[in-house]
């Protein structure tokens, strides 16, 4: 069965829906900003065509049943400011990978730990996902940081994993189970202001996935 799209998932401050064409005049403020990218797959986007060639990406993994691209938007205005992904979803393990991107404008705030708490309960529940997985490169320590907050455990290192931008790359591999998380809900986790920055790593080679902006 594909992965299916819940519906708009909301918190106090954000909707995190599926990417529309409407959205990429805001994400290449997002992602055109080499700050924001510095962890990303994929170069920094320099023009609406650079964001056009994403969103195809995007769709074509999308439509496979593989993956769901959602857009983090603010309350009340409904711009975007961020992405989140769920992709490489395995049916018969029940897994996927997270992936996460956030403007620089909103790091510090808290925001991506907002909509990544609720993206995973979402993914917990009504995706009924078992195992949630996150590659994050080893210098990318406020994205690493970030996934500890929510209860991921980090399980490894993989050397020389991704080759992006010509560079072989190690990542760490965190994971997040169902039951963990259940656990967690029961307690007092808040969504408060922190100092991550948001961004996970390399997602969906070649070129898809702190609050830095990245993970893979």
């Amino acid at each position: 069965m594909p992965l299916l799209a819940p519906g708009p998932v909301e918190t106090a401050r954000l909707v995190l829906r599926l990417v529309a064409e409407t959205d990429l005049p805001a994400l290449l403020a997002v992602n055109g900003d080499d700050e924001v990218t510095r962890f990303l797959p994929y170069a920094t986007w320099r023009s609406l065509s650079d964001a056009q060639a994403w969103l195809k990406r995007m769709t074509d993994v999308q439509a496979s049943g593989t993956a769901l691209q959602f857009v983090v938007a603010e309350k009340p205005s409904g711009a975007a400011i961020g992405t989140c992904l769920v992709f490489r979803h395995d049916e018969a393990s029940a897994r996927a990978e997270l992936g996460y991107v956030l403007g620089r404008a909103h790091w510090g705030r808290g925001v991506m730990r907002e909509a990544l708490a609720a993206l995973v309960d979402c993914a917990f529940t009504r995706m009924a996902l078992r195992r949630l997985e996150a590659e994050v490169g080893p210098s990318n320590i406020a994205s690493a940081r970030l996934l500890g907050r929510l209860g991921f455990t980090k399980e490894g290192l993989l050397r020389q994993r991704w080759v992006t931008r010509g560079v072989a790359r190690d990542v760490e591999v965190f994971g997040l189970l169902r039951h963990e998380w259940q656990g967690r809900a029961s307690g007092s986790e808040g969504s408060g202001a922190s100092t991550e920055r948001a961004s996970s790593g390399p997602q969906v080679p070649p070129s898809a996935s702190g609050e830095r902006g990245s993970a893979r």
